[in-house]
């Protein structure tokens, strides 16, 4: 444009009284009106986007349906009249939208009458259309949310959802799971049941878990990701679902045994249920199930179930170990994201101890502290790491010290094997009970042995090499629980002492050790059907008194000692592709440490 545009003659034109007070107010205003937001600027031109402009639309046509001014229809609702504009209800929600352009007789109507809402609801929808603010709370979210999935107002479903799901606890998660099914609010769903697997062991125990119909029992006791410290919860839940109607459940017993992974029910337990459970005594057939399960158990035949999967991730914990001196160092470390995490320290530095997993907690066991402050003391604590208050609790001690011990989980239990105190070396066994708290003697073993390790396959315990006082050992013992009775079975190929001892797909494998002359690298692993030792492939660093774990169907080495230095280093063995490769460094390098696999502690 050029020049400036000519001044309009206006003296001669007629106006109304509303334009001219329009073009006073206009006039006056200009001066103070807030100049727009410049975004950009090209070819001479300005562009503008005043942001305040959808608010101050919305209030202005809010403020006109409050003085019914330019509305064009009339909502109806029992016997309440809403007065609104067309264009407002329908860019807020989708359903108004097709009622009032999709050819719909409603579309030329002034008053329409609404079904399957009430007065109150319609009003607070109104107001969000208008408002876009709304007011959710306990006492409406469950009118709201229906009312809101009826007219397609996204915005309000997702805002119910929010605040249902903030709400969530063990006591209320099923019932909002059904309620979010029922409204299709897929979202909010998920995370329901996602809670409700996570907080399973909670949710069991409220009223709304006896409320459920068998089918819903059975679909949720199927599921893999279920946050339980053992089998045993699951069955007692079902037990206690049908003892809630008896005369109308019993029948649905059977239905419910077949989705519990029985054969991860330990043989006293099923013993003590076969015996007194009195559910189980109205029921012939389920009696019969669960007794072939605990005959093949006590026969330790292979287990035809798949373990439930873990909520949280597992990882691989480690605790203590030697650097020049005991140390209380106890971390964590999750191969998937190949990250460490430190955790807080042990009571007390000890080396030579082993770490455990039962029901979903650590423990450590055993071994000795010789940290320049503490002098050399062979140690039988016990110590369970808290995953929620983050702290170490002390659990009875064992019945005698042991360093370099063996130990192992089974049927819930912890069996500690051999290990010394002072120059003795024990033969001697114990097993712990965390329900009881206590510790009680099995068997002892054939050998005596310090420095070995212990694996379980078949609910069968495997004692593998060692040091007997005089000589390193290949030697193998097994124990039966059953006949509590330790039985030799082959040798290994090499003597190994101080090898990392565990079990992964119905194999026993040892992983490098001590043959009294160097350490080693290579690899073996026993095959029970077969009663042989084969070779695998070996490490790419020789090294004894290391720890080994099976993590995700793959063996884990860490740490140990090489002969000339303490090794950081963690090794990963796929049985697959047969080989080894080097997947991380531990903190620091040390060897005699305890480590076993469990859940992820909460915040780590």
């Amino acid at each position: 444009m050029s020049g400036r545009p000519e001044k309009m003659q206006v003296e001669d034109c007629e106006f109304t009284d509303f334009e001219k007070k329009i073009a006073e107010r206009a006039e006056f205003s200009s001066c103070y009106r807030p100049r727009p937001v410049t975004t950009e600027k090209a070819d001479g031109c300005m562009y503008f986007n005043v942001k305040k402009h959808p608010k101050e639309a919305l209030e202005i046509m809010n403020s006109l349906r409050r003085s019914e001014k330019l509305c064009d229809v009339t909502l109806v609702a029992g016997d309440e009249k809403f007065l609104c504009h067309k264009i407002v209800l329908a860019s807020a929600s989708s359903y108004f939208r097709s009622m009032f352009t999709g050819g719909m007789r409603e579309e030329e109507m002034s008053i329409i009458p609404l079904h399957g809402i009430h007065p109150c609801m319609l009003s607070v929808l109104i107001e969000f259309a208008y408002t876009a603010e709304i007011r959710v709370n306990e006492q409406n979210v469950c009118f709201l949310l229906p009312a809101a999935t009826m007219f397609q107002m996204n915005h309000v479903v997702e805002a119910c959802s929010v605040f249902l799901e903030q709400q969530l606890d063990a006591s209320n998660c099923i019932g909002i799971t059904d309620f979010a099914c029922e409204h299709g609010c897929l979202d909010l769903e998920a995370k329901a049941r996602e809670y409700i697997y996570k907080h399973f062991s909670e949710v069991i125990k409220c009223d709304e878990f006896l409320q459920l119909s068998a089918c819903q029992l059975v679909n949720l006791i199927k599921h893999d990701e279920l946050n339980i410290k053992c089998e045993s919860e699951i069955f007692n839940a079902v037990i206690r679902w049908v003892q809630q109607d008896t005369e109308r459940r019993l029948c649905k017993l059977e239905g419910m045994l077949s989705a519990v992974r029985c054969h991860f029910l330990s043989p006293n337990f099923l013993e003590n249920q076969l015996t007194h459970c009195s559910v189980l005594k109205k029921m012939p057939q389920c009696q019969e199930y669960l007794s072939r399960i605990f005959q093949g158990l006590k026969l330790h035949q292979t287990c035809p179930d798949k373990p439930r999967k873990p909520c949280s991730p597992l990882v691989i914990f480690s605790a203590g170990g030697y650097l020049r001196h005991s140390l209380s160092v106890f971390e964590c470390y999750n191969p998937q994201t190949n990250q460490w995490s430190k955790l807080p320290d042990l009571p007390t530095p000890r080396s030579g101890l082993c770490g455990c997993t039962v029901k979903g907690s650590f423990y450590t066991v055993g071994g000795r502290n010789n940290s320049p402050t503490e002098g050399n003391l062979d140690s039988n604590t016990v110590d369970m790491y808290d995953q929620y208050r983050h702290c170490w609790i002390p659990r009875c001690p064992m019945l005698v010290p042991r360093n370099r011990v063996g130990v192992c989980a089974m049927d819930n239990m912890i069996y500690a094997v051999g290990g010394s105190q002072g120059t003795v070396h024990h033969n001697s066994a114990e097993r712990y009970d965390p329900d009881l708290d206590r510790w009680q003697s099995i068997a002892n073993m054939h050998n005596r042995r310090i420095g070995h390790g212990v694996a379980c396959v078949n609910r069968l315990l495997f004692a593998v090499g060692g040091f007997d006082g005089q000589q390193r050992l290949r030697n193998v013992e097994r124990y039966d629980p059953e006949k509590d009775e330790w039985t030799n079975v082959a040798p290994m190929n090499e003597t190994r002492s101080g090898a990392g001892i565990t079990s992964l797909d119905g194999y026993v494998y040892a992983v490098g050790g001590y043959n009294s002359t160097s350490q080693l690298s290579s690899v073996e692993r026993y095959c029970l059907t077969r009663d042989v030792w084969e070779f695998v492939a070996p490490m790419k660093s020789p090294r004894s008194a290391l720890s080994v774990v099976a993590w995700g169907g793959k063996l884990y080495a860490l740490g140990g000692y090489d002969g000339n230095e303490f090794l950081s280093m963690v090794e990963c063995y796929d049985p697959d592709k047969d080989e080894w490769s080097e997947v991380g460094m531990m903190s620091c390098g040390r060897s005699g440490h305890g480590v076993a696999v469990g859940p992820e502690p909460l915040g780590s």
